[in-house]
């Protein structure tokens, strides 16, 4: 059995597989305690951990430091120019976040063509994937939570509180909730154009906000869950977990 992580910068995501089908999936805050134990294997009955992190090196010594009893080999995937039928357009790949090159490879293997590749998470990210299989370039976009926290911190009177979907949002809680939304979504949409071209396109959308973004896109749009691990059982799959 082999353990899949995506380190992001809130949760630490983790999935298991065995002969490549998944056995089970979780995540873990940063701000809790990791139990593993609760979820793994027992000792002797993992083989490898393989995953991307964009959360720093803190984290990745916190992940060795949780997996010191299972003495299993890690290693952290890092984006490269061209893998399991996806080539990187970035200047520079290996400047692509790690999740975001994930995800992009977990996409072509689900679609296999035209996507729009959107992770609405601490950030949400909007990435154009090509029918060719080509990475063409991407937005990076403070999260829905990430928003509400810079209105409320930087205005008097836009408090941080809770909304509710509203069509006309007639409360201030409602109209910032939504206002944030809306500000995905209109992204989003905007991104899609550049796949008009493309038969058959399609958005993908995962994140702790895809389910509250979606409902709100008029656009062709499938929710996949932890479409980051996806990618990474794909290329560990590929590479033997090398």
């Amino acid at each position: 059995m082999k353990l899949l992580l995506d380190a992001g910068n809130s949760r630490l995501k983790w999935g298991l597989i065995d002969h490549d089908a998944w056995v089970a999936q979780g995540a873990f805050s940063h701000d809790e305690p990791w139990d593993l134990g609760a979820v793994l294997p027992p000792v002797g009955g993992l083989d490898a951990a393989f995953g991307v992190n964009v959360a720093g090196e803190g984290v990745a010594a916190r992940v060795t430091e949780a997996l010191r009893s299972w003495t299993v080999p890690l290693r952290w995937w890092t984006p490269e120019a061209a893998c399991c039928g996806v080539r990187n357009g970035y200047d520079d790949p290996a400047q692509l976040g790690a999740d975001r090159w994930a995800a992009l490879v977990g996409a072509w293997h689900l679609q296999q063509g035209a996507a729009l590749v959107v992770t609405a998470g601490t950030a949400t990210t909007i990435d154009v994937l090509m029918g060719d299989g080509r990475f063409a370039g991407g937005l990076i976009v403070p999260g829905v939570e990430l928003m509400k926290r810079a209105l409320a911190g930087n205005t008097a009177q836009l408090p941080l509180v809770e909304g509710s979907m509203a069509r006309l949002p007639t409360r201030t809680a409602d109209a910032i909730h939504m206002g944030c939304l809306h500000a995905q979504a209109g992204a989003i949409e905007r991104m899609f154009r550049y796949l008009s071209g493309e038969s058959g396109a399609v958005c993908l959308i995962n994140g702790g906000a895809a389910p509250m973004v979606m409902p709100l896109l008029g656009i062709p749009c499938r929710l996949v869950d932890n479409l980051v691990l996806e990618g990474v059982r794909v290329a560990g799959c590929a590479r033997g977990f090398r």
